[in-house]
């Protein structure tokens, strides 16, 4: 890359992670953001080289900016801004942001498809972004600048995809905000009733999982992309009235159930995951932490799925495909008992 200089606006745990990965390549990174703590968890993860008071400054002499804040704020920022330098932001809907950058001399709109359920600087890595969609946005782009930035995408472990603003929004109201506010819809289901929360077991919590997720962020970007999502909703509604009237079919109800279950099958991450038995007892996880260490592999995610009632429980590890097998000899030879995980 020829460019080294970027402004970070805005250090949670995209802009922090965007700023590790960044400073990991060579870039000498300046950040701000308004939480002066937020700061200070930034710097303790190193995720900038240097950070100013007065962003309009350091702006004027990057090469590249990030603004890595809520959407709401991304728009308000963007007509603001006074650089020559290439302009990217991170933002969950992005037709109000490509709309509020139209002053500007170069914009590509991203949204690195990555996160995490907790918020904040703390939770940053610069590997975040490994394996992840990061989109580009089309609409007004120089050919030059999409290029630049599909290249740096890149070298930060992400996969681009150029698209446009509007195909964006339409796709994530259905692949991210529906799934969200079906969540929270489901957890809401609960309230209420003690006996069902009790009940409540690893396969609700992993379809909740997200809900999780700060809400402060969630508002901004549901409201930010209100059209798309409230169409989601209308059709997903349309859908489970469809299937509460099949419920005495049989033969229906069975064959919408295997072609949801074809259909996620092909959405099998590139990776191979297994499940390790836990015993409730201490140093389990210590115990696991031998066997990956002993096997090389390289852990792209793990969960763990207490017991409902205790008694330990199952830890999912997801690792590459290839090395599937020595992991689990490896778990094996340490007195595990090893099971297939979805």
């Amino acid at each position: 890359m020829s460019s080294d200089n970027a402004v970070v606006l805005g250090v949670g745990l995209i802009g922090s992670s965007i700023g590790i990965a960044l400073r990991s390549l060579g870039w000498v990174v300046t950040a701000w953001d308004p939480d002066p703590a937020a700061l200070r968890s930034a710097r303790s993860v190193g995720a900038f080289d240097f950070d100013t008071d007065d962003p309009s400054v350091a702006v004027a002499d990057a090469d590249l900016v990030v603004l890595a804040g809520p959407v709401g704020s991304i728009v308000e920022t963007l007509p603001t801004l006074h650089t020559v330098a290439l302009v990217t932001d991170v933002g969950g809907v992005k037709t109000p942001v490509v709309e509020a950058a139209g002053s500007l001399q170069r914009f590509v709109g991203g949204h690195p498809m990555a996160g995490r359920e907790t918020a904040g600087a703390l939770g940053a890595s610069g590997s975040l972004f490994n394996g992840a969609t990061w989109v580009l946005t089309s609409d007004g782009a120089a050919p030059a600048d999409l290029e630049f930035m599909a290249n740096l995408v890149k070298s930060v472990g992400a996969v681009p995809l150029v698209i446009s603003a509007a195909d964006h929004d339409a796709a994530v109201a259905v692949s991210s905000h529906l799934p969200h506010l079906t969540a929270a819809a489901l957890v809401a289901a609960l309230a209420g009733d003690e006996v069902a929360y009790r009940l409540a077991a690893g396969g609700f919590r992993d379809l909740t999982r997200v809900a999780l997720s700060e809400p402060g962020w969630w508002l901004d970007v549901l409201v930010a992309n209100r059209g798309e999502v409230g169409e989601a909703l209308e059709r997903m509604a349309s859908r489970l009235r469809e299937w509460a009237g099949l419920l005495s079919d049989r033969d229906a109800l069975g064959d919408l159930l295997a072609e949801s279950r074809r259909l996620r099958a092909g959405m099998a991450a590139p990776v191979a995951s297994l499940g390790v038995v836990l015993q409730d007892r201490p140093g389990e996880i210590a115990r696991v932490g031998h066997s990956l260490s002993e096997s090389g592999v390289d852990l792209r995610d793990l969960q763990l799925r207490h017991a409902t009632h205790g008694g330990g429980g199952v830890l999912t590890l997801s690792v590459r495909a290839e090395e599937r097998t020595r992991l689990q000899q490896a778990l094996v030879a340490d007195g595990f008992t090893v099971i297939e995980s979805a």
